[in-house]
């Protein structure tokens, strides 16, 4: 399970706009990562790809002040991002992040939002 400090030093690296260090440095492997009820994605260099994808359509900064809830191997982090497009105005998306944590990396995140929020 993951302690406080270790979630809090994962927060502060997607903070600072490292996310797909953030990935490298957090996950396990195989970690696996869906969003919505959409595909799942598994494998930390194919999640690395895809936020690379995601950053080559996006400019996204990470809101300050993010809430992190740690019970055992199981976290829950409130995220709010700001996406901007190349050619479409900047959107807010606020989301929930699952989290299932084997010791200090994650292993499988669901994120949770309202779709609608991206229009």
């Amino acid at each position: 399970m993951p302690t406080p400090a270790r979630v809090a030093a994962f927060v502060a690296m997607v903070e600072a706009g490292q996310y797909v260090e953030a990935i490298e440095a957090f996950y396990v492997e195989d970690a696996s990562m869906q969003e919505n009820l959409g595909r799942t994605i598994v494998g930390r260099a194919r999640l690395m790809d895809n936020e690379r994808a995601a950053l080559a359509r996006n400019r996204i900064d990470a809101r300050k002040g993010t809430i992190a809830i740690v019970d055992g191997d199981r976290v829950a982090i409130r995220w709010v991002f700001e996406l901007t497009g190349k050619d479409s105005p900047t959107v807010v998306l606020d989301e929930i992040a699952w989290q299932r944590w084997d010791g200090d990396r994650i292993v499988e995140e669901r994120f949770y939002y309202d779709p609608s929020q991206l229009r």
